[in-house]
């Protein structure tokens, strides 16, 4: 099983998607409780749904289930957000903070390292080598964070999660003017709501790889699952009309992602 699948596409823009894969090793799915089966925190559809949004698009998707490792966490399990309930590198809990292991048999320091190197570093790996690709071939590179989550996980934060959450850990990890393009196509977005680096300010990818004057830029997007899905619960399946309506929006963001990043290197 390769842990990562690498589409390569010839513009500036890259997608990561480290949380949309499903594949758990027999071993690990072993030792999963009912709770753990149900993979209820998958960022369920997010590739189908932002398939073919932008042809020249790069895209870096983790094919393992971030109940495996979570290829968002600081591999040295630096909490993202100090203070705040949130799941680390290896959960032992899903978002309801409800145990996903059966008695004794969550994950020691010697199967999370051995899940480090066989999952979580080779997604980088391909991240970075991805986005040092396409910095050299366009002196520019912006990656796009696609994330979705239940709009309402009591547990994680208070009330029903806006639409579209914009993360760029207090605008330090790409342009102001970036951040301001897309923030004002999601505050326009018909029928939707928008915030910028309210509960989720982008994980570790955003926040390690946005590196703005070494022309690196990136910006996580958290989609609440209500925007796109049937409902967010089994079989957690696309609502065709609600993904359509929301693709003409997200279809917008990365076209102006991509002219922005071309204009900031060519003066246009």
């Amino acid at each position: 099983m390769n842990p990562v699948e690498v589409r390569h596409g010839d513009g500036p823009v890259v997608l990561g998607l480290p949380h949309t894969g499903l594949f758990v090793p027999d071993s690990v799915l072993a030792d999963l409780n009912e709770t753990g089966h149900a993979f209820a925190d998958t960022d369920w559809n997010i590739h189908t749904l932002y398939a073919g949004l932008l042809p020249h698009a790069t895209t870096v998707r983790a094919t393992f289930h971030r109940y495996v490792i979570d290829a968002n966490r600081d591999p040295a399990g630096v909490s993202l957000y100090p203070g705040q309930n949130t799941t680390g590198l290896c959960p032992v809990t899903d978002f309801d903070n409800k145990p996903i292991y059966r008695d004794g048999k969550q994950p020691d320091e010697v199967e999370i390292r051995r899940r480090l190197a066989s999952f979580h570093t080779p997604y980088h790996a391909a991240l970075r080598a991805e986005l040092d690709r396409v910095r050299s071939r366009h002196g520019i590179a912006v990656l796009y964070d696609c994330h979705s989550i239940r709009s309402n996980i009591p547990f994680l934060f208070e009330g029903t999660l806006p639409d579209f959450n914009i993360g760029t850990n207090e605008g330090t990890t790409c342009a102001a003017e970036l951040e301001s393009i897309v923030a004002a196509l999601c505050a326009e977005a018909d029928g939707y709501s928008s915030i910028v680096n309210g509960r989720f300010k982008g994980g570790w990818t955003t926040r390690h790889y946005g590196q703005p004057d070494e022309n690196i830029h990136a910006i996580q997007m958290e989609l609440s699952q209500r925007s796109h899905l049937a409902a967010e619960a089994p079989p957690f399946d696309l609502d065709p009309q609600k993904a359509d309506h929301l693709r003409g929006s997200l279809g917008a963001i990365l076209t102006a992602i991509e002219s922005w990043a071309f204009a900031r290197v060519h003066g246009a």
